[in-house]
């Protein structure tokens, strides 16, 4: 009688008091987990984006393709700067095609354009086959490469782009990303809000507070590790470096306008709102090419100038040979430039840091090259072999372009013959990926791919 009282009380305080806030709790510690986990991998596919390997800053040609309104056709020189515009329309009579071929010929030869960037949008394929066609008959052939567009109609209509071209038509704004995409991948990217990019999982259900932070810690250290371009730099860079703020970047941008290039890093304290404080924290960061002096072109700190300047007179080198410094080092004992603020493991990373002074610490570019004929998911077959590029990374596997405006999945099971735990492991975003078609389902619209060796 009592054993009843007792079980039938403590039915009732569980289903009526305990059980909902019991489930809610332990629902929102596995969706906090979740959370971290969505987040951490959204970080990393970040990271390998803005750390794409850039094509380098030489005359592109930006092209965002479009079959009604045409392709959009944009000329920037080996700074980025926007030069000229022009519409062409490969895709409609022949007539047009034709006037096509001879416009682009001539921005090619006029501007000795060196790089064409295609965005992989609608009529991306078929504009790649047209370029194809231009680019065989050419004596000096521009490198072609098919990028990565996604963000760039939301960068075309922000605040930021609007700030730098109010004169341009919406589409040329984004055949001008599109190109400096090409050139510089991490400069580009980071005037795009980053959950515009598509390299997520799940990121509308994650923690939006922890999902900006993370990702605008990840840029910061990304622009940071890279180094920054004084004297090309956009605010939007500038933004990120350590130490600065909005005000001092666009303080930096205006005296740069102003007063022509920066010949060396003490010439920044002149910026208005940038004082002793701010140049310790941003001068490391901050890279002067051909300046006066050519540790300006490194990772090494003004700070430590006067220990490189003690090392080189010990070993008979001049400042303007720092490349040398890290051969002959080695006959030195750095413990006597040891001082109160630089320490031996400092020394360590100055020492390595001149070994290749002004070097990209971003991996050699490499692009992927479609196969010719495959523009649709109709044009694949089961069995096929095709060379992709990396779009996104999940848990479950990760997603590859091949061409076809439809990106194919390779399940984790498919990514390598051993077992993989974590896709992350095997491939990045923006890698070159040769892969083997399994399934194709045209109705749907999903492509089945495996990276596995057949056997």
């Amino acid at each position: 009688e009592v054993r009843s009282f007792y079980q039938e009380m403590l039915k009732d305080a569980l289903n009526r008091l305990m059980k909902n806030s019991l489930i809610n709790e332990v629902r929102g510690q596995k969706k906090a987990e979740a959370d971290i986990e969505s987040i951490k991998t959204f970080e990393t596919n970040l990271k390998e984006l803005l750390l794409s390997p850039p094509a380098g800053m030489k005359p592109t040609l930006g092209i965002d393709p479009g079959f009604r309104t045409g392709c959009k056709v944009a000329v920037l020189d080996e700074t980025g700067k926007f030069l000229k515009y022009q519409a062409i329309f490969p895709h409609k009579s022949a007539a047009e095609k034709q006037q096509a071929v001879t416009t682009i010929k001539q921005l090619i030869q006029k501007y000795k354009i060196e790089l064409i960037a295609i965005g992989n949008g609608t009529a991306g394929r078929e504009t790649d086959e047209f370029m194809t066609e231009v680019i065989s008959t050419l004596d000096k052939k521009p490198i072609k490469v098919i990028v990565n567009e996604s963000g760039a109609s939301i960068y075309s209509a922000s605040k930021v782009a609007i700030e730098e071209f109010p004169e341009l038509d919406i589409t040329v704004r984004g055949a001008i990303s599109i190109g400096r995409r090409l050139q510089d991948p991490l400069a580009e990217l980071v005037k795009i809000d980053p959950k515009s990019i598509g390299v997520g999982q799940y990121q509308h259900d994650v923690d939006q507070k922890l999902l900006k932070k993370k990702l605008d810690e990840t840029v910061e250290s990304c622009v940071n590790y890279v180094g920054v371009d004084l004297n090309t730099a956009s605010k939007e860079l500038l933004i990120f470096v350590s130490g600065m703020s909005s005000t001092v970047a666009k303080n930096l941008v205006k005296y740069r306008n102003e007063n022509g290039a920066f010949k060396n890093r003490q010439e920044i304290l002149k910026v208005s709102k940038l004082g002793g404080k701010t140049f310790e924290l941003c001068a490391g960061f901050l890279r002067i090419r051909s300046g006066e002096n050519p540790l300006d072109n490194t990772a090494v700190h003004p700070e430590s100038y006067s220990v490189v300047e003690a090392i080189a007179q010990d070993l008979a080198v001049s400042i303007n040979q720092i490349n040398q410094i890290s051969n002959k080092v080695k006959s030195l004992d750095l413990k006597k430039y040891v001082t109160d603020k630089i320490g031996e493991p400092t020394l360590k990373d100055i020492i390595s840091e001149l070994e290749k002074p002004g070097r990209d610490p971003r991996a050699e570019f490499k692009y992927a090259t479609f196969r010719e004929g495959i523009k649709e998911i109709k044009d694949l077959e089961v069995g096929m072999e095709l060379e992709g590029i990396v779009t996104n990374v999940a848990n479950f596997g990760a997603f590859v372009d091949v061409g076809v405006h439809q990106d194919g999945l390779v399940h984790i099971s498919q990514l390598a013959d051993y077992f993989v735990k974590d896709p992350k492991q095997v491939v990045k975003v923006g890698q070159v990926v040769k892969v083997r078609v399994l399934e194709i389902n045209e109705q749907l619209k999903r492509i089945g791919l495996s990276m596995r060796k057949q056997v």
